[in-house]
C-alpha cells in the first residue's frame, strides 16, 4: 500500500506542482484547501479541478474565516492589493496573511494524524516569492520539530515529515518540473484578485512572478488574464 500524505493545495501554480511531485513519489494524496475569506473563490474552484486532474485520493475544503482578524490585503477589502511591488527587497508586502502557513500546516497536521499519515507537503518557496517569513526553510524545519512534539502519533513513534520540495527552486524551475509531470497550469489560479472566472489581473505581485517564471522557463504562459 502507498503511504498517505496530506497536501496543502491552494489552487495556485506552486501547490499544484507540489501535488504532482508527491504523486510522482508514490503517495496517496489527501488534499486540503482553506477557505479563509480570501478575496475570491476562484482559487478554491481551481484546487478542486487540480485535485481531480492529478489523481488525489481526496480533497477537502476547510472553512476558517481569517477576515475576523484582517491585517492583510487578501482578507481585508479596505486594503488595496498592491500592483507589481516585487523588488526582492526585505519589505514584507501587505498581501502577507498573518500566520497563514502556520495555521494551514497545523490543520494539515491534525488531519494527517487522523489519517495515520506521516507526511505533509507544502508548496512554500524561498527563491521567487514575495518575501513572506513563513516561506523560509527555517520555518519549515521549526514546524517539523513542533509537529513531532505536539501529537500523540509522534510521541508514539510515528515521526512526521514536512516536505517543501519547491523551497529552493526558482519559479522557472518549478514550472519546468511541473510540465515534466503533466501539470495543467491552465487550471491553476495565482492572482491575488482573480475574477469569478479565474482570470488574473496580470499586474499584482503574484501575476508578475508567474509571468516571469513562464518567460524564464521558455514555456508559453497558459494563464487567462482579464
Amino acid at each position: 500500500m502507498a503511504n498517505k500524505a496530506v497536501i496543502l493545495l491552494s489552487g495556485g501554480l506552486d501547490s499544484a506542482t507540489t501535488l504532482a511531485m508527491a504523486r510522482r513519489d508514490g503517495y496517496d494524496c489527501y488534499c486540503l484547501s482553506l477557505d479563509y475569506g480570501q478575496r475570491h473563490r476562484a482559487e478554491l474552484d481551481a484546487a478542486a479541478k487540480i485535485a481531480l486532474s492529478l489523481g488525489a485520493a481526496a480533497h477537502r475544503v476547510l472553512q476558517l474565516d481569517l477576515t475576523t482578524f484582517g491585517g492583510s490585503a487578501l482578507t481585508d477589502p479596505s486594503l488595496a492589493v498592491p500592483m507589481a511591488t516585487h523588488s526582492g527587497g526585505n519589505d514584507i508586502p501587505i498581501t502577507y496573511v498573518p500566520a497563514r502557513n502556520t495555521i494551514m500546516l497545523s490543520l494539515a497536521l491534525a488531519w494527517s494524524e487522523v489519517l495515520k499519515a506521516t507526511d505533509i507537503f507544502i508548496g512554500a518557496n524561498a527563491v521567487d516569492y514575495s518575501g513572506y517569513p513563513d516561506c523560509r526553510p527555517e520555518f519549515i524545519d521549526a514546524f517539523e520539530k513542533l509537529a513531532n512534539l505536539a501529537t500523540k502519533a509522534a510521541v508514539e513513534g510515528a515521526h512526521c515529515r514536512i516536505h517543501a520540495p519547491l523551497i529552493n527552486l526558482s519559479k522557472a524551475q518549478i514550472i519546468q518540473q511541473g510540465q515534466a509531470l503533466n501539470v495543467d497550469y491552465a487550471l491553476t489560479v495565482s492572482c491575488y484578485q482573480a475574477d469569478a472566472a479565474g482570470r488574473g489581473c496580470g499586474q499584482c505581485d503574484s501575476c508578475q512572478l508567474r509571468q516571469q517564471g513562464f518567460s524564464a522557463a521558455g514555456i508559453p504562459d497558459p494563464t487567462r488574464y482579464r
